[in-house]
């Protein structure tokens, strides 16, 4: 039993280990994607910035953002798009 409990102490240990190291990564990667997003927030125009927030708006917003007319396009240019290529 005491055998078990050891190995399973260890496991358990060597897990924590990989999963401090996967945080640590992660909490760097994100301060530098943190630091490049203000390089470009900085950077971007006031309209390309205002593009962005639509773009923003239209890929996560529920349904509700239909009557706005924002999706309808990309689903009538398929169709478009296909029409001349054939």
């Amino acid at each position: 039993m005491d055998l078990v409990k050891s190995h399973l102490m260890y496991a358990v240990r060597e897990e924590v280990e990989v999963l401090k190291e996967q945080i640590k990564e992660l909490i760097e990667k994100n301060n530098q994607l943190e630091q490049e997003n203000n390089l470009l927030k900085t950077l971007a125009s006031p309209e390309q910035l205002a593009q962005f927030q639509a773009q923003l708006q239209t890929s996560s917003s529920p349904p509700s953002s239909q009557t706005q007319g924002t999706p309808l396009p990309p689903s009538q240019s398929a169709p478009q798009g296909s029409g001349p290529s054939a």
